[in-house]
């Protein structure tokens, strides 16, 4: 494990247990613990200046949202990103992310359109940086802009119980440079065809999108080491 990873950021609103769970999930989803690393609790104790207990904690709270596995004989692991994890993820997202912005199309107030765009003008500009983080995140700032539109608190909260899962592999696509252009051209279509209140070319365009994304993750899974 390297030095510089896992800074966990004690709150002190927040229980010690919740902390260490949410810095293990966050070093989980942006990579900084690698697919299949092993995740020993007293190494992970020293390394955040922790007892074992919060960390055991929040392993077994990482293995319900499936983002760590219980190996046996060897102990915790995170969780691989294979080609069925992918495939399951993928789906869920096609669905939902389809029918929100169709309902975006539907619902979305001039306010919330200018900020959409300015997320979009933004993510130009983190994707001029180069960093995967950064973009990542701005990625996402962009398609929840979209949830929120749909004006849907069920629709967002069941989105949000997804995020870390969708979040992950966004870290996986957004790491190859080669795919930054295609976001962006992605993006400036799908603001269009909301701008538009087109939602049956936004739905299609976000259908191709997503199938993008998941090519090309899968692709990297079956890359040579």
């Amino acid at each position: 494990m390297k030095e510089h990873q896992l800074t966990m950021k004690p709150n002190e609103y927040i229980p010690l247990r919740d902390v260490v769970f949410n810095t293990l999930r966050e070093a989980i989803i942006t990579g900084d613990l690698a697919p299949g690393e092993r995740l020993m609790e007293i190494a992970l104790a020293d390394r955040l200046g922790v007892s074992r207990t919060p960390v055991r904690e929040a392993i077994r709270k990482l293995e319900l949202e499936g983002l760590v596995v219980m190996v046996p004989r060897k102990g915790a692991h995170v969780a691989s990103i294979n080609e069925k994890n992918l495939q399951d993820v993928i789906e869920i997202r096609m669905v939902l992310e389809e029918f929100a912005i169709g309902l975006a199309c539907e619902r979305i107030t001039d306010a919330e359109l200018l900020e959409l765009k300015q997320i979009h003008d933004e993510f130009i500009t983190c994707v001029g940086k180069g960093d995967p983080r950064t973009i990542a995140q701005k990625d996402e700032a962009f398609h929840d802009a979209i949830f929120r539109a749909t004006d849907n608190n069920r629709l967002i909260s069941i989105i949000g119980n997804l995020r870390e899962q969708f979040y992950r592999y966004r870290m996986e696509y957004v790491k190859d440079i080669e795919n930054h252009e295609d976001l962006i051209r992605d993006h400036h279509d799908l603001l269009e065809a909301i701008i538009g209140h087109d939602g049956d070319r936004a739905s299609r365009l976000m259908h191709d999108h997503i199938e993008k994304q998941k090519n090309a993750v899968m692709n990297s899974i079956h890359a040579p080491a």
